[in-house]
């Protein structure tokens, strides 16, 4: 028999690559050129609301200069005003709130997706939903009114046995002090960030409701088919999976708590200092400064407040951004350890 040589192929180099088009029909191109037009008016709003702030903010960040970051008081017609204490007052009721909100939501979800029989799924989905839809008015009503009396009693407490802790001390209060009056623990960055949390919690639920109970259930059954208790299995397979909608959640809440304005308004006791006990009465916020003092502003005091509107602007971008980022990083589904 004889032998059959078969001549190798010559090397070649790296082919370049072919880009694949694809022929649309028409619907197809009408949703993308949707999609992409929707896409596009989102960024063109925005800049045109950043380009707005800044216009109108020019005249009050030219006198103030790079003092309006470092500076407490708030006196525009007077001369000295910055944004130091209501910056700082904002991001730490947004932290409370998100604290908070992040222990109810995750809680909520967890309970509602795997554990919850169907009726009670049904009846909590829906009452989760109606949360979110209460005017944020109401809830600032409530927690001034009802909330904030009711509270007192632990904010009292964590002070007095955490108070070595700077962020929970209350100026001036002697540990286990009878004789100390209520009133140096109201309207204080604790109690306004509890009701943040009220309003922030639902819509963080929802998004990590969402993701966790779309976990595969084949890997679920694999868990218990491996020995893993319920908690096993949510800590291995349903929280790895939801993952990306739990950090996308609570930035999605952090956002909103920053910018929440009626409701903090309607608590706190304006201060212009940094207040960095969150206990202690008095807190102020960029929103409630703009809120109060809008109508009675002259137009370079309307500057300084367009000033502070694009610090939170700004604020919130970055806090979005980032949130994208780290959604993008850790996908939904990813990774599970099951």
């Amino acid at each position: 028999m004889s032998d059959v040589l078969v001549e190798a192929p010559e090397r070649q180099g790296p082919q370049p690559r072919v880009r694949l088009k694809a022929n649309l029909e028409w619907p197809d191109r009408v949703f993308r050129g949707v999609a992409r037009g929707g896409g596009l008016l989102v960024l063109l709003i925005m800049a045109l609301v950043g380009t707005f702030l800044t216009y109108r903010a020019l005249q009050a960040l030219r006198q103030a200069g790079f003092s309006f970051v470092t500076t407490q008081d708030w006196n525009p017609d007077g001369g000295g005003f910055g944004i130091a204490a209501v910056m700082v007052g904002t991001v730490l009721i947004a932290i409370v709130a998100i604290v908070v909100a992040t222990a109810l939501a995750v809680g909520v979800a967890l309970y509602i997706s795997e554990m919850a029989p169907p009726g009670v799924r049904r009846l909590m989905v829906a009452l989760v939903d109606l949360m979110a839809a209460v005017p944020s008015v109401v809830y600032g009503l409530w927690g001034a009114y009802f909330l904030q009396w009711r509270v007192l009693g632990l904010s009292r407490w964590i002070s007095d046995w955490f108070g070595w802790i700077p962020l929970f001390k209350v100026s001036g209060v002697q540990r286990h002090d009878p004789l100390t009056p209520e009133t140096l623990y109201t309207s204080s960055t604790f109690i306004a960030g509890l009701v943040v949390a009220l309003m922030v919690a639902p819509i963080a639920c929802s998004v990590m409701r969402e993701a966790f109970s779309q976990a595969p259930p084949g890997e679920r059954e694999g868990a218990y088919a491996l020995g893993a208790t319920r908690w096993g299995m949510i800590r291995s397979v349903v929280l790895p999976f939801g993952r990306g909608a739990l950090i996308g959640g609570i930035m999605l809440g952090l956002g909103r708590a920053l910018g929440e304005t009626i409701a903090v308004v309607l608590i706190i006791s304006p201060v212009f200092k940094i207040q960095p006990h969150i206990f202690e009465n008095g807190t102020s916020s960029v929103s409630s400064l703009i809120a109060l003092h809008y109508g009675e502003s002259s137009p370079f005091a309307l500057s300084a407040l367009m000033a502070a509107g694009l610090a939170l602007f700004a604020l919130t971008l970055l806090v979005n951004f980032a949130a994208a980022s780290i959604v993008a990083r850790s996908r939904s589904g990813a990774v599970s350890e099951a």
